[in-house]
């Protein structure tokens, strides 16, 4: 699969609508956006459609000076049509003249519009919309960089960007032909392949069979199947950044602590970068190892130039070996520093407490002295996510908490937090990651789709994939044997672990037991003529509906080392476990 196409073409469609604009004008991007835009459209591509000033969108200012035609792009988002239609309106009372286009993102939607009819302002706007579906972020990673999806699905129970995943998928088949092997893992997911059969009937597209796809097997898999996995602590190099720093689209913004620099330094971290390549999944101890081998290398490479005995052999270090190793130097300093600077805040964190309290969760056991380390970070006033996080797993792997304890954990945390935070417990129990056992041991129908938060359902799924590694000691970091590694051994993410099943089995026979397990079940749609499956391609695309992490994905990454298939990963957004919980309680 080369995603190069995708990126052109996103261009084109970006340089298209600029140029229904042809006089020079301003744009003004949600902030949404820029990270999208910057991995396929720079300053320059935006420059040479006759883009003249460049604004992020500021819900605050009321009046932007620049030219007399201006372009929005933003998220298709009611708060966001209001700011714009505050904007107009304060320009029109100015009598200022301006000529407005409004670009929606991924698509446009009748509400957006009625908001602006309710402002006063749909007359003066023309109206488009910019279908931006994945977004390539690396060779093997693919985004629609859509973190509201998660809260939008699962927790209002908004479908509106299922037809966006839906869309996005068959944009990808347009492009690479038709999967002819489906798996859905969850309800959400689903109804989104329900929703790319309608698609493909509309737009006349061909059987399966008739066109070898350069997709073989397509596994979309629903984020509520596991609240597990985005709640645990991560332990590789990748994730660990992401936690620290937040890396949007690929890129990563480097402070002071990093670079010694008194300006942010923005670094691309993908598969391009030879060093951020071999050290991004691994497991964080083992890192430095790599790291301190490469500096030697890189001093080896500089003393070279004691050798140099001509002028020829001095022009050709200068011209071809000391930029590299200028290159290299720079890169080794960024993540050196990085590694320091996650040393430097787990150190502060009382972090060894905490992931013994995480690894004991997941095992089990210490129930007892796991309530007492949440009480006690309760009232050290310690971040209210990371006892929420501890309490939310607790309840997850249980299958809800005993009424005493979840009535004594909740007015704990209350007390420390402020009677404000209600709101936050009933988000976290509607959607199924804390609840209370009733007298019948059947937990609180959440309003969301159902997590794995059933009674003793956490345990008989942990029992029957082997999530959770009977001698964690038997797990090899360094050279990882178990897809457990990036959980320092404590857990297998059970998206991960149901994508290896289906891998290893070639389907899913002898998954019937687990299958019964999952919330929402998992479907086969295999579309594959019996004299045609040898021609299907090795190329398997797991999509995540809801977010993954950084964590699953060099799980599944592991697997591409293990089974003789390429693993593309596609996902909403990326999310980490802070964001996650975020989503859930904003």
């Amino acid at each position: 699969m080369d995603f190069q196409i995708i990126t052109q073409v996103l261009r084109d469609q970006l340089g298209h609508l600029l140029m229904t604009v042809s006089e020079q004008k301003d744009l003004v991007i949600d902030g949404e956006l820029t990270k999208p835009f910057d991995r396929f459209a720079g300053i320059s591509f935006l420059k040479q459609h006759g883009v003249e000033k460049i604004f992020k969108l500021d819900p605050t200012q009321k009046v932007i000076h620049g030219s007399e035609r201006r372009i929005y792009i933003v998220r298709a988002k009611m708060v966001t049509m209001k700011a714009i239609a505050d904007q107009i309106n304060a320009e029109l009372n100015r009598g200022d003249k301006r000529l407005y286009t409004i670009v929606l993102v991924p698509r446009r939607l009748e509400l957006c519009e009625m908001i602006l009819e309710t402002e006063g302002v749909l007359g003066y706007v023309t109206i488009e919309e910019l279908p931006l579906d994945l977004i390539p972020l690396d060779t093997d990673l693919m985004s629609l960089e859509l973190p509201d999806f998660f809260s939008s699905f699962y927790i209002d129970e908004d479908y509106t960007w299922i037809h966006t995943v839906a869309s996005s998928l068959v944009n990808l088949e347009n492009f690479f032909g038709i999967i002819p092997d489906v798996f859905c893992v969850g309800k959400g997911s689903k109804m989104v392949y329900e929703l790319m059969e309608s698609m493909r009937g509309l737009s006349g597209t061909p059987h399966p069979a008739d066109i070898r796809s350069q997709i073989g097997q397509l596994i979309l898999v629903d984020r509520n199947v596991d609240y597990v996995t985005p709640l645990c602590t991560p332990m590789t190099y990748e994730a660990l950044l992401d936690e620290r720093f937040k890396i949007e689209c690929s890129i990563i913004n480097f402070g002071h602590e990093v670079t010694g620099k008194t300006q942010d330094v923005k670094q691309l971290l993908t598969s391009q970068d030879e060093v951020y390549r071999v050290i991004r999944d691994r497991h964080f101890s083992n890192v430095f190892t790599y790291l301190s081998s490469q500096t030697k290398e890189l001093q080896t490479g500089y003393d070279k130039k004691k050798d140099l005995k001509t002028v020829g052999d001095m022009k050709s270090f200068v011209s071809n070996d000391l930029k590299d190793l200028k290159q290299q130097h720079r890169t080794l300093t960024y993540h050196i520093g990085a590694c320091e600077a996650i040393m430097k805040k787990k150190k502060s964190e009382d972090f060894e407490e905490y992931i013994k309290a995480e690894h004991s969760v997941l095992e089990g056991i210490e129930t007892k002295e796991n309530l007492t380390y949440i009480e006690d970070s309760l009232c050290r006033q310690v971040s209210s996510l990371s006892p929420l996080k501890l309490l939310c797993l607790l309840s997850l792997t249980q299958g809800g908490l005993v009424s005493s304890t979840y009535k004594s954990m909740t007015n704990q945390f209350l007390q420390s937090k402020g009677f404000e935070h209600m709101v936050d417990l009933y988000q976290l129990k509607r959607t199924g990651l804390l609840e209370e056992q009733t007298t019948s041991q059947t937990p609180v129908k959440p309003k969301s789709l159902p997590g794995i938060a059933k009674p003793s359902q956490f345990r008989t799924l942990a029992k029957k994939l082997n999530l959770i590694p009977k001698s964690p000691d038997d797990i090899n970091l360094r050279s990882p044997n178990d897809m457990s590694y990036v959980f320092s051994g404590a857990y297998t993410p059970l998206l991960c672990k149901v994508v290896e099943q289906i891998l290893e089995r070639g389907g899913l026979a002898g998954m019937e037991e687990i299958i019964k397990l999952i919330p929402g079940g998992i479907i086969r749609h295999d579309k594959t003529r019996p004299n045609g499956s040898k021609s299907k391609s090795d190329t398997v695309l797991v999509y995540f509906l809801g977010g993954c992490t950084f964590s699953e994905i060099a799980a599944l990454r592991y697997l591409v080392r293990q089974f003789s298939r390429k693993v593309v990963i596609a996902t909403t957004a990326i999310v980490t476990g802070d964001s996650f919980l975020k989503a859930v309680l904003q």
